[in-house]
This record gives structure tokens, sequence and C-alpha cells, in this order.
């Protein structure tokens, strides 16, 4: 029987962290972060990471578990998350990053098909003679659907494409792909269904927040400590958008006004994405910003022993 696992997805702003502690407090369940920015140590206020406060309610994983200037691939969370998931009785994935979800959903040796470096270097060799589209050309010959989808210069994809064909005799293009009855768990996915407007209006408020919060110096303080501009932590809202004020390009209002419009645009993204998920149950917000009864459906299935299948939207 496949291990349950909690997930409390959706946009930001959207009231994940109040829904997942009332959950995971009734349930002695254990909060694995879903966000990919919540992972570095000192990026507090930019990511609003949960408070010290709440982490005391609630045993947290996964967060500041690095250091700002590391870089941190999905696959590399996927194996993390997989090894907290296994060893915590009730696991409950909280955050909206879509990609972490569907690296967690797929089979874990889901593209498991090694590498040979004796095969790559053949490709790059034909490449460096006769160029990139030769190598296209010997795709097409084995597997024409992948070569439609991929440019010729796209040489990298390419030549991993000519990789599985000649490790597995099999074309990437009819490898079969993984569907949700693969995943490795049995997932109870819920997301709160706000009205637009009232998430954009967060959205902003959210940002005023972090601004008062003191969002600016907590950006100053990381570069100051030598953290470079260009690390993957700094790529993330919040930071980048702080950076040109430091350097005196910007005003901080200007500043404020980008962040809000590149929040909701995220916020967008973010729905868009987890709309496709059928898997997700949508709960309607309360009116009176109740979080309990919202809570107690999560709460109920999970003491039910509801399963993945069972727990589809109504």
């Amino acid at each position: 029987m496949k291990k349950r696992v909690i997930g409390i997805v959706g946009p930001t702003a959207s009231g994940k962290t109040a829904l997942s502690l009332q959950a995971a407090q009734a349930l002695h369940g254990s909060i694995v972060c879903m966000d990919s920015m919540q992972i570095y140590r000192g990026m507090d206020i930019g990511t609003a990471k949960p408070t010290a406060a709440e982490r005391r309610r609630v045993p947290h994983f996964l967060v500041d578990i690095l250091p700002p200037d590391a870089a941190y691939s999905v696959s590399q969370y996927a194996q993390d998350a997989r090894e907290v998931i296994e060893r915590v009785d009730v696991p409950i994935l909280v955050g909206g990053t879509g990609m972490y979800l569907q690296a967690l959903s797929l089979p874990m040796d889901y593209g498991a098909v090694g590498g040979d470096e004796a095969i790559r270097q053949k490709y790059h060799a034909l490449a460096e003679a006769q160029g990139s589209q030769a190598v296209h050309d010997r795709l097409r010959l084995v597997d024409p659907a992948s070569a439609d989808r991929l440019h010729p210069n796209d040489l990298r994809r390419v030549i991993r494409a000519l990789e599985v064909y000649e490790l597995t005799g099999v074309p990437l293009s009819r490898q079969t792909m993984p569907g949700p009855e693969d995943a490795p768990y049995d997932f109870l996915l819920y997301a709160i269904d706000m009205p637009r407007d009232m998430l954009y209006q967060r959205v902003d408020a959210r940002v005023d927040q972090m601004i008062r919060d003191g969002l600016l110096d907590e950006v100053r303080t990381l570069t100051e400590a030598g953290l470079s501009p260009e690390a993957q932590s700094m790529q993330g809202l919040g930071y980048k958008e702080m950076l040109p004020v430091l350097r005196g390009d910007m005003a901080l209002n200007d500043a404020v006004t980008l962040l809000k419009t590149r929040t909701r645009h995220y916020a967008k993204r973010q729905l868009t994405w987890f709309r496709r998920d059928e898997r997700i149950r949508w709960l309607p917000w309360p009116a009176d910003g109740n979080m309990t009864p919202l809570a107690q459906i999560i709460i109920n299935s999970w003491l039910e022993g509801v399963s993945h299948a069972d727990s589809r939207p109504d």
C-alpha cells in the first residue's frame, strides 16, 4: 500500500500556511516545505517563511536547509523530501512550487535511463565535424517524433534522445510517460479557491507588509555579506526587485509597484499550473476567513482513510 501524503498547494498569499497549521496540529502531522525559496537561511521576509512561533507549533522540514549562495535542483528537492516523507507519520506538503510536486509525483525510478559518455562524445564529434543538423538528421532516422519536437540547435536534448534510443532500443517519444497511478505516494491534495480579486488584494497587502518588516534591509544584509546578485536565491521575487534600489537605480516606491505586479503575475501562473492537476480538491474560501471548516475537511479525509482515488473533487 502506498503511503498517504497530504498536500496543501496553490498560489502565493492564498492562505496555505494558516490552513496547514490547523490541519497539522490536529493530526500531529509534520509540514514538509514545498517552496523553492524557503529552503534558504537568512531569507525570511521576502519568502514569507513560517515564523519561529509557527515552527514551534508544528514540526517543519526543508526550511532553512541551505546557505543563500547554494544552488538547488528539483531532483535534489525530490530526494530530500522523500527522505522526510518516509520517516514521518503524517507528512503534509505545503507550498506553491508546482515543479516540486511534479517531481514527487513521478515514480522514484523515473528517468533512470543512465548516461553513456561514449555515446555523447560520438555525437558531439559529429556535430563538430558536420554541424548540429547532421546529429538532428540521425535522430530523425530513429525517432521522427522527437526530431519534430526538438530544434536542431537544441543539441543537448537531441543527443539525449539519441542516447536513450541507443541504450534502450526504444525511441524517447515512445517511452511510457507515468500517470497519477504511478506516483509513489497516495496524494490527498487541496487548494484554497479564493476569488481572483481577493487574491490580488492579499498579494499587494503582503508586499506592503514585507516592506514594513524590513525587506530592503534583509536584501542589504545579504549583499553586504557577499551574496552575489547572480545567486540562484537572489532571483526570487522580492530580492531581485530590491537590488536596483540598493544600487540607487530605482526608487523604493517604483520597486514595490514592480514587485506587486510580478507577484500577481506569478500567482496567476501558479493558478494555471495547479488548475491542470485533476487530483486537487479546491476548497472554497470561507467568507468569514475562518479556516477551521476547511481544515476539518482535510482532517476527516485523513482519519477516515480516504484514498487518492476517493478524494477527487466534488
